[in-house]
C-alpha cells in the first residue's frame, strides 16, 4: 500500500516534469529550427520572454523524481545508475550548458558569441530529452538488469525500443512547447507568432502519432511484454485515455484556443506515463526485478511520504504562485526579437 502511493507520487511528479520541463526543452527545439538571425529573431524573443520567469523552477520535479527513486527504490536505483550512466550524465551535462547558456546568451558581446551561446541552448535542449527518453525507454524494455552492468555503457540504450522513445521525448517536448508558446504569444498580442505556433503544434503533433503509430511496431517486436501491458487491462484504457485527450487536444489547438490546450496535453502525458507504470507491473526492472523487491522497507516509505506532503506543501503553492504571476503577465520583461548586431558591445 505505501508502495503504491510513493508510485503514485513518482508518476504524477515525472509527468510534471515531462510536461513542465518539457515545454522548456521544447522551446530549445523550436530556437534550433527558428531559422538565421534575422529571420528567428521573433521567435526566439518570444521564447526567451516565456522561459524567463520560470526555466529554472520546473527542475524542482526531477530532484523530486531523483528522491523518490535512490530513497524509496533502492534497489532499482543502484543498477540504473549503473548501466544507465551514459545517457544520465550526457542528460546532466546538457541540462548544465543549456541553463549558462540560457542565462548567458542575453549577455554575449558580439554576434559570434550570441550565436555560439544559442547554438549551445538549443542543441542541449534537444539533447537532454532524447538521453532521458532513452534512459526510459531501456528500463521499459528490459534492458536494465537487476545487478547493474557498468560494462554495457552504450549498448544498454541504443536498442530499438530505447531510441524510440527518445526520438518520442523530443517530438512531445516540441508538441507541448509550442503549445504553451502559442498560448504565450496570444495572451502578449503577437497573432503571427500565436499562428506560427499553432502550426507548428499541429506538425509536431502529428509526427507524435507517426511516431506512436511505428513505435507500436517496434515496442512489440523488441518489448513483447511491455506490448502487452499496453494492449490489454488497465494499461490499455490510459493508452485510451492518453488518445481521446490527445484528440481534444487537437481540436483546441486547431481552434486556437490554446489557454485550455496547454492542461489537456499534460493530462495526455500524463496518462502515457501512467499506462507505461501500469503495462510493466508488477516488475519495476521487467524481467529483472518486481516492484515489490524494488521498494525500501515500509518504515523507509512512511517517512518519505510525511516529508514529501511537507515539502510538496511548500513547492506546490509557490510555483502555484509563480505560474500565476507568469500568467497574469506580472514577470514578464518587454517582449524583443532577439537580433544581434555583429560588433555589438554591452
Amino acid at each position: 500500500m505505501l508502495a503504491d502511493l510513493v508510485l503514485v507520487v513518482l508518476i504524477v511528479a515525472l509527468a510534471a516534469y515531462a510536461v513542465l520541463g518539457g515545454a522548456d526543452f521544447g522551446a530549445g527545439f523550436w530556437d534550433l529550427t527558428a531559422g538565421g538571425a534575422r529571420r528567428g529573431a521573433r521567435l526566439r524573443g518570444l521564447i526567451q520572454r516565456s522561459m524567463g520567469p520560470v526555466w529554472e523552477a520546473n527542475h524542482v520535479w526531477l530532484i523530486v523524481v531523483l528522491v523518490i527513486l535512490w530513497t524509496c527504490f533502492p534497489r532499482a536505483f543502484g543498477p540504473l545508475m549503473e548501466t544507465l550512466y551514459v545517457p544520465l550524465f550526457l542528460a546532466a551535462v546538457g541540462i548544465i550548458l543549456r541553463g549558462a547558456a540560457f542565462a548567458l546568451r542575453g549577455e554575449a558581446a558580439t554576434i559570434t558569441e550570441a550565436r555560439a551561446l544559442g547554438a549551445v541552448f538549443a542543441l542541449s535542449s534537444v539533447l537532454v530529452p532524447f538521453c532521458l527518453g532513452c534512459a526510459l525507454g531501456a528500463v521499459a524494455s528490459g534492458a536494465v538488469p537487476a545487478d547493474g552492468d557498468p560494462t554495457i555503457p552504450f549498448e544498454s540504450w541504443t536498442g530499438t525500443t530505447a531510441i524510440f522513445a527518445g526520438l518520442m521525448a523530443v517530438a512531445v517536448c516540441a508538441y507541448t512547447a509550442a503549445v504553451f508558446l502559442a498560448a504565450d504569444a496570444t495572451r502578449a498580442g503577437l497573432p503571427d507568432l500565436a499562428e506560427a505556433c499553432r502550426r507548428r503544434a499541429l506538425g509536431a503533433a502529428v509526427a507524435a502519432g507517426a511516431l506512436s503509430i511505428a513505435g507500436i511496431l517496434v515496442v512489440k517486436g523488441d518489448a513483447p511484454d511491455l506490448y502487452d501491458g499496453l494492449t490489454s487491462g488497465i494499461g490499455l484504457a490510459f493508452v485510451i485515455a492518453a488518445v481521446l485527450i490527445g484528440a481534444i487536444t487537437l481540436a483546441l489547438i486547431w481552434t486556437g484556443r490554446f489557454e485550455p490546450a496547454r492542461y489537456t496535453s499534460g493530462l495526455a502525458v500524463g496518462a502515457v506515463l501512467a499506462g507505461m507504470a501500469v503495462a510493466m507491473r508488477p516488475d519495476f526492472l521487467p524481467g529483472e526485478l518486481t516492484f515489490e523487491d524494488a521498494a525500501a522497507a515500509n518504515v523507509t516509505l512512511a517517512a518519505t511520504l510525511v516529508a514529501l506532503v511537507i515539502a510538496l506543501a511548500v513547492i506546490v503553492p509557490s510555483l502555484a504562485w509563480l505560474f500565476r504571476l507568469t500568467l497574469e503577465g506580472r514577470l514578464y520583461g518587454r517582449y524583443e526579437p532577439i537580433v544581434p548586431e555583429e560588433g555589438e558591445h554591452k
